[in-house]
């Protein structure tokens, strides 16, 4: 009683104060202090309603219509890994990674990539490549172009096509995109003369290749024509084509050959299987007007072997090439209810679908017409020669000949150019 008094007096002497309603428990029960009558009372507080929002105040419920990627950046900032306990434990990500996810996720909107640094612009496209940027129709492109006009050849310095007539099909713009390409199999394509992906290789883009491999690809005389058209008469294009491979084109004939001799710089060439009429003749002006001997044995250049895809964007083919073959599957289940029907002997109405495999036609009767140069080191010959002095002699006298040879030819060239290659001209 007198400590509920002394704190009431002490209430009613600052009751100036507006401190509100003090509740007091006491003997496990509570009491409200009552300011206005000065004493305790022992009454249960009410409750009274509380309300956060006024009246006026209404809640609309929308639903989250962001994608699945929005979501996961809630826990892409931690790495989680286990213990030797088994007990999960979770790290933050560095700065520097969590940057570059956001700006591989929107590597498509980059302005330029023009000399950014190259270590980090690996790891971007490393990145770019594990989201599966590159796979997108209309934005994988314009990413890919962003990163080939900044690093050319770092992006890819050799492509490997052969037998993916798919690929070329499904991504033959991105394929154009790359620059300052050294090597280029495009074997067992079927491509012909006109298509569009020879016509890009006589562009300036494409004037680094050292290395062209057309095997198997429909090519005739007028492909080679159109080929040639710009080292002839502009000395552009694959001007500096040091190996060529154009075996198994029946279509290319002893004319096509005389394209090829505006190759000065070509060491091996492989025109085992083609269309020529005059062997002998051909094989001896390959020998004096570019010096171009003829390989009794296959020649290691022509394998196969030392063209493979290179580069950061060595993985972006693989899933180009497996996406492909996913949109193919559908074909193959057809195929497989087809065998069905024929199982249990019913009549089918589905026409059988037949998948094109591609076999690599065999050399004609002509046998091996693989060609290379005596004095040059970096073509792989198998072939073991002993040279002697008097030998040499008439090897050099044999040079200065086709040089003077070569002279006069060039000179005749740029005299006589016939209607069809000026009109090549005129497309340039």
């Amino acid at each position: 009683q007198s400590w509920s008094r002394g704190m009431s007096y002490c209430l009613h002497s600052e009751s100036h104060l507006d401190t509100g309603p003090i509740y007091v428990r006491e003997n496990g029960k509570l009491h409200v202090v009552n300011r206005g009558a000065g004493g305790v009372q022992n009454v249960t507080p009410k409750a009274r309603p509380f309300s956060l929002f006024s009246r006026t105040f209404s809640v609309e419920l929308c639903m989250n219509r962001e994608d699945d990627r929005a979501r996961r950046q809630r826990t892409d900032h931690f790495i989680f890994t286990y213990t030797k306990e088994g007990n999960l434990r979770y790290s933050a990500k560095s700065l520097f990674s969590l940057v570059l996810g956001y700006i591989s996720d929107n590597v498509d909107h980059i302005d330029s990539l023009i000399g950014f640094p190259e270590q980090i612009a690996e790891k971007l496209f490393s990145a770019a490549e594990a989201r599966q940027k590159f796979t997108e129709p209309v934005t994988g492109l314009r990413a890919l172009q962003k990163f080939t006009e900044a690093y050319g050849s770092l992006v890819l310095c050799s492509l490997c096509l052969r037998n993916r007539y798919l690929v070329i099909s499904e991504k033959l713009e991105e394929i154009k995109s790359f620059r300052e390409l050294t090597c280029l199999d495009l074997s067992c394509c079927k491509l012909g003369d006109e298509h569009e992906l020879l016509e890009h290789l006589t562009k300036e883009a494409l004037s680094s290749v050292k290395r062209l491999l057309l095997k198997d690809t429909c090519l005739s005389d007028a492909g080679l024509r159109r080929m040639t058209a710009p080292v002839r008469v502009l000395k552009k294009g694959l001007d500096n084509l040091l190996v060529l491979d154009l075996s198994c084109n029946p279509k290319i004939t002893d004319v096509g050959i005389g394209y090829l001799l505006s190759f000065k710089k070509l060491n091996c060439l492989d025109i085992s299987g083609t269309g020529l009429k005059d062997v002998d003749a051909v094989i001896k002006r390959l020998q004096t007007q570019i010096g171009l001997v003829h390989s009794k044995v296959p020649l290691k250049e022509f394998d196969h072997s030392n063209c493979k895809t290179e580069g950061w964007a060595e993985q972006t083919v693989l899933q180009w090439e497996q996406a492909v073959m996913e949109a193919m599957k559908p074909q193959d289940n057809l195929r497989s209810r087809v065998a069905a029907l024929r199982f249990y002997g019913k009549t089918h109405r589905i026409e059988e679908v037949v998948k094109c495999t591609l076999v690599e036609p065999e050399t004609k009767a002509s046998g091996n017409l693989q060609f290379y140069k005596e004095n040059v080191e970096n073509c792989h010959l198998p072939l073991k020669k002993e040279v002697s002095g008097s030998h040499e002699l008439k090897n050099n006298k044999k040079r200065a000949l086709a040089e003077q040879e070569r002279e006069r030819t060039s000179k005749q060239k740029h005299l006589c150019l016939t209607v069809d290659d000026w009109d090549l001209l005129n497309t340039y």
